[in-house]
């Protein structure tokens, strides 16, 4: 099986349990990979054969900044079942950085990896 990424995809949101968190928008980082045979799309120079990795962003946007939450966990699961009834690959690894929650620290975030049959 081959795998299809998307690396450090930056969107804008409102997320966080703090009251000041909810007031203004925070940068999250996503790093996602898709298992996928890319073949046939290769073998035919085909678009609508692969694992569409734009559509797959526009959605992970979508979703991030349509309905706030507080936890990164909550995200990246709701992320995990999306990508896995929408798009054709039967297992999905997201993780997600949030740079500004600890000021010591480059980034914090989560990671999970998830398969059709966990959803």
């Amino acid at each position: 099986m081959d795998k299809v990424f998307i690396s450090q995809l930056h969107v804008e949101t409102i997320i966080g349990v703090y009251d000041f968190e909810k007031k203004a928008p925070q940068s999250l980082y996503f790093d996602i990979t898709m298992l996928s045979d890319i073949k046939p799309a290769a073998n035919n120079d085909d678009i609508t054969l692969a694992l569409d990795y734009a559509k797959v962003s526009e959605r992970v946007i979508a979703h991030t900044t349509a309905k706030p939450v507080e936890l990164l966990e909550t995200l990246v699961e709701q992320l995990a079942r999306i990508i896995l009834s929408e798009f054709n690959t039967p297992e999905v690894t997201i993780k997600v950085s949030k740079p500004a929650a600890v000021p010591q620290a480059k980034t914090v975030g989560v990671e999970i990896t998830r398969t059709k049959e966990c959803v």
